[in-house]
């Protein structure tokens, strides 16, 4: 969505260099370089033109005065504003080194000029010559010379950069996702079938009359994208919305809206919620999140418990910040914090990514390629973002670069450009991204919640835990209506799954990701469909998160987390009776297996007693090797009949 503020700047900007213009003119209006009175009235037509923005007369007036005297200096500095100010900067540095052709010593701004000229084209040597030259030159004035310092080191920077190119090779999404009209603000739900983007649709007369609707698409069988369609109603609406993101399960979209009804600013994040195949009603965010200021360009933590956004609200570092509010206990929102890798600058579009490490957004208070560029960063041992890094070119470049989206895997980005070989105006490319700037290797989760009995889809809450370090990675629910849910998971961990829902009994499930290669990301990510069996006298639960050392009955630390849950489940179901039974495998002495299965069952019955279950909801029961669910031919097999599992006697 475009930044109005930004354009206003940009208004202001342009008026005040051509106020800039128009005053170093007013110095040289009683000497010219030329002493052709008709070149000088040319000249003096021209400037009148300029000063009323009648910039193609004032191009016609000024080169007829260098027609009547070719070393005339002042229609070619005022030409090479002009140009400036029409984007046109390969005649605006034709013009401006002729002024310095013509005298070398005219006016040490020219130089400035010239670099920046230079600069806008990507000729960062040559803006790097003219920048210390006129930093050298003991003319320069004081306002200049600060603003010229961070130029030359942009000039040093794109320079080196060119020289050392990072690999970058787009490749347009193609017309069922791109079209003649501009296309921006990629995001994909984290195993990468879903696509919501901004498409901008014209309305007839000025830009600003366009409306700013999303459009989804979903990969096919062949892993190609099907025709994008609107998101439709109620989310698209007759006002702007744009600079969205979906969280990573794609059950929630955020996004900006601009002027509308319920706003508390001049444009405010919202969000809306998908219920089977469809999304509710949008709601403002509302204060602390949104202000009376400009709130936009939201992205969500793959837990969905950290936002961060941009603003150019009160207290940041810069003209605008990327804040970060974090959920609370409650469900609401404590008050955002300005990051501290913002500059004095810029610095918006955040994308953080599932690994909850590695953020990417943009900004113009860095060294860059000119403009608005892409970074990097990540967290430091403090938990805080740090030590931004560009991420070079080609993928920056002397235009500004403003969104940029990197899948879960981390091996693909995407993003937006107005490339030659596009379909029209902006559209989405996507690119391999370099190993530098890839975030650490995630992984995904997904499946779906049903039923045991008559299949039926489920809405129930599910956690996944960090087995080492007992932290909740995700909690939330799967989808009402087709119980699907989708998570990301940070790789080398070993993780727990428990889902839970009134009348069944829950469900658990362990899986490791210590062993984690890039060839586990893909299209099929980790499946863990999940049967919630009903809450009936003889149902069984296996606990696949309790742990013991083998040969030994003692229950090992990360056991714990599942037995507090279980332990839960009994004090949130007061009526349940339980058995715990202790199996094992066939490999061993019979009598010595019996005695081991009993054993453990027995410490899971202690367990319980201490979290203050009383003794007559429980037993316990060893059956050794005597009930196998598995063959025990193999050792997978085997691992499978090693089990502590509970069976309801009562209810």
């Amino acid at each position: 969505m475009l930044n109005n503020i930004a354009k206003i700047l940009l208004l202001i900007l342009s008026l005040l260099l051509k106020f800039d213009v128009l005053f170093t003119f007013a110095q040289h209006k009683v000497e010219y370089s030329s002493k052709s009175k008709k070149a000088i009235s040319a000249f003096e037509k021209g400037l009148k033109n300029y000063e009323y923005k009648q910039d193609e007369d004032a191009i016609k007036n000024l080169k007829k005065a260098i027609s009547l005297d070719e070393k005339f200096i002042e229609p070619h500095e005022l030409l090479g504003a002009i140009f400036f100010d029409k984007n046109d900067f390969e005649n605006s540095i034709i013009h401006y080194k002729k002024v310095i052709e013509l005298d070398s010593n005219y006016h040490v701004n020219i130089y400035f000029s010239l670099a920046q000229a230079e600069l806008k084209t990507g000729k960062y040597s040559d803006a790097a010559i003219h920048l210390n030259f006129f930093l050298s030159n003991e003319k320069t004035k004081k306002e200049l010379f600060d603003k010229a310092t961070k130029l030359l080191i942009n000039a040093e920077f794109g320079a080196l950069a060119i020289k050392n190119p990072v690999q970058f090779i787009p490749e347009n999404l193609g017309p069922k996702v791109n079209s003649e009209l501009h296309e921006y603000f990629p995001t994909l739900t984290a195993d990468e079938q879903t696509l919501i983007f901004t498409r901008r649709i014209p309305k007839g007369g000025s830009a600003l009359n366009d409306d700013e609707d999303f459009f989804i698409t979903v990969k096919n069988g062949n892993n190609f994208w099907n025709q994008a369609m609107p998101l439709g109603s109620p989310v698209n609406t007759e006002f702007r919305e744009g600079a969205q993101c979906v969280s990573p399960d794609g059950l929630i979209l955020f996004f900006t809206g601009c002027n509308r009804p319920d706003g508390k600013g001049l444009c405010d994040l919202y969000f809306s919620k998908k219920i089977g195949s469809r999304w509710g009603p949008p709601q403002n965010m509302g204060f602390p999140v949104n202000s009376s200021k400009w709130e936009s360009m939201a992205s969500v933590s793959s837990d969905g418990k950290t936002l961060y956004f941009a603003s150019d609200r009160t207290g940041g570092k810069g003209k605008i910040d990327i804040w970060q509010t974090t959920m609370n206990e409650d469900g609401s929102w404590a008050n955002p914090l300005s990051l501290d890798i913002n500059t004095e600058g810029n610095d918006e579009a955040p994308f953080i990514h599932p690994d909850n490490q590695t953020i990417y957004f943009t900004s113009d208070g860095y060294p860059g390629m000119g403009g608005a560029d892409l970074f990097i960063g990540r967290k430091n041992s403090e938990g805080k973002f740090a030590n931004a890094v560009n991420l070079g070119y080609p993928i920056n470049t002397v235009a500004d670069e403003n969104t940029i989206f990197v899948s879960a895997s981390g091996e693909t980005a995407y993003y937006v450009s107005d490339r030659k070989e596009g379909l029209g105006g902006l559209d989405l490319y996507s690119f391999s991204l370099n190993q530098e700037a890839r975030p650490l290797k995630v992984t995904y989760a997904k499946g779906i919640v049903y039923d045991a009995i008559s299949k039926k889809k489920l809405n129930a809450k599910f956690e996944l835990i960090d087995l080492e370090t007992k932290i909740t990675v995700v909690q939330s629910f799967s989808n009402p209506e087709s119980g699907d849910f989708l998570v990301c998971l940070p790789v080398n961990r070993n993780y727990a799954l428990n889902v839970s829902k009134d009348g069944y009994l829950f469900y658990s499930e362990n899986f490791s990701l210590k062993d984690f290669n890039s060839s586990m990301v893909g299209s099929k990510g980790i499946a863990l469909d999940v049967p919630l069996q009903p809450l009936e006298i003889g149902s069984k639960v296996v606990l696949k998160n309790i742990f013991f050392e083998t040969g030994k009955f003692e229950l090992k630390e990360e056991s714990k987390t599942e037995l507090n849950k279980l332990a839960s489940f009994l004090k949130n179901n007061l009526k349940i009776k339980i058995e715990i039974g202790g199996h094992t495998d066939n490999v061993g002495n019979k009598d010595a297996n019996q005695l081991l299965s009993e054993n453990r069952a027995k410490s899971v019955y202690a367990y319980l007693l201490l979290q203050s279950i009383p003794a007559p909801r429980l037993s316990y029961k060893g059956f050794g090797d005597a009930h196998p669910i598995a063959g025990n031919e193999t050792p997978d097999d085997r691992a499978k009949n090693r089990r502590t599992e509970f069976t309801v006697i009562s209810k």
